[in-house]
């Protein structure tokens, strides 16, 4: 694709979700990752503009940018498959399913993809049922929304005297929610690209759990690429999270979050379809260890969006 020929970029981002501001960041860099690969863009904040002018008169191809509620749930996939507009990333259904993290647990089962235990609640259940779901995977226990990003809405109770209090953070974000086994172990993240894992990345922080200003906070986590692991294990964290990918149907770039239990099972969390694209995010710094810059990423982002037949780099190296 030589620079005459290159399709006019609309890159969705800022949005309606509690992750607004995130998607504002991610979709600034992704515009000059864009320009500086030579693409003609346009900056479209989907709260700014209707939805029936995001037409092939404005964009050849879509980048979603957009994070949370109508980025990464099907929505704004939806409304683009119906417009004709090819668009990054994973298609309506395996967004839903990854966005949604009770049907994305049922698949991973489903897959024999390892997973925590979990169980789903519901606002209108009364508190003693919601406590007694909670109290059955044991303490610790992990409370999130079931449809919620970037960490958002996420408690953890240690012990019995935490439990109310945690059970009902991830209801002011959804009216469904994840109970869910916390594994003690390592925080490991590893992207994939059309198909190909992505060099794993350590997530050191500290507290228990990687939270919304951890994750958005320049120097609070470090990002260990291609951590010292067992022998065997580097090759069993890559192939969960590319078989979580392949059983939801994602495609284009996924992230997914692993926990490494001290058992050496890597443990899916979740799937993220539209990974952050921001100074601090991860899948940059996963493709960088890899060898592509980040103009190179969003470039072939764009390329298998069109399908304009980008394999993945040849010269893209995973170390195990």
């Amino acid at each position: 694709m030589d620079e005459l020929s290159r399709p006019r970029v609309g890159v969705l981002y800022g949005g309606i979700s509690s992750e607004r501001e995130v998607s504002l960041d991610s979709g600034e860099a992704v515009g000059a990752g864009l320009r500086e690969a030579g693409y003609p863009v346009e900056l479209i904040d989907i709260r700014e503009v209707p939805l029936c002018e995001l037409t092939l008169e404005r964009m050849d191809v879509a980048f979603i940018a957009l994070h949370g509620t109508f980025g990464e749930d099907g929505g704004i996939q939806a409304v683009l498959d119906a417009l004709g507009v090819p668009y990054t990333g994973s298609g309506v259904e395996a967004s839903r399913l990854a966005m949604d993290k009770v049907a994305a647990k049922e698949r991973f089962r489903g897959s024999c993809v390892p997973t925590p235990a979990y169980a789903e609640l519901d606002a209108e259940w009364p508190e003693a049922r919601k406590l007694r779901a909670a109290r059955s995977l044991g303490f610790p226990v992990v409370l999130k929304p079931a449809r919620e990003g970037s960490s958002l809405g996420v408690a953890i109770a240690y012990a019995e005297q935490e439990l109310a209090e945690a059970v009902a953070r991830p209801f002011e974000f959804d009216h469904r929610a994840l109970a869910e086994q916390y594994i003690d172990g390592r925080e490991l993240t590893v992207g994939i690209l059309d198909d190909t894992p992505l060099p794993t990345i350590e997530l050191v922080y500290d507290g228990g759990s990687f939270t919304y200003d951890i994750k958005y906070t320049h120097g609070a986590a470090k990002h260990v690429v291609n951590p010292e692991l067992p022998p065997g294990v580097a090759e069993r964290v890559q192939a969960a999270a590319l078989a979580a990918h392949q059983c939801l149907g994602c495609r284009g770039c996924t992230r997914v979050d692993i926990r490494l239990g001290r058992d050496g099972v890597p443990y899916v969390l979740e799937v993220n379809t539209v990974p952050g694209m921001t100074g601090v995010s991860l899948l940059p710094d996963a493709a960088r260890a890899a060898g592509l810059r980040f103009p190179e990423l969003c470039d072939h982002a764009v390329r298998l969006a069109v399908g304009t037949g980008a394999p993945t780099p040849a010269r893209i190296t995973v170390e195990a």
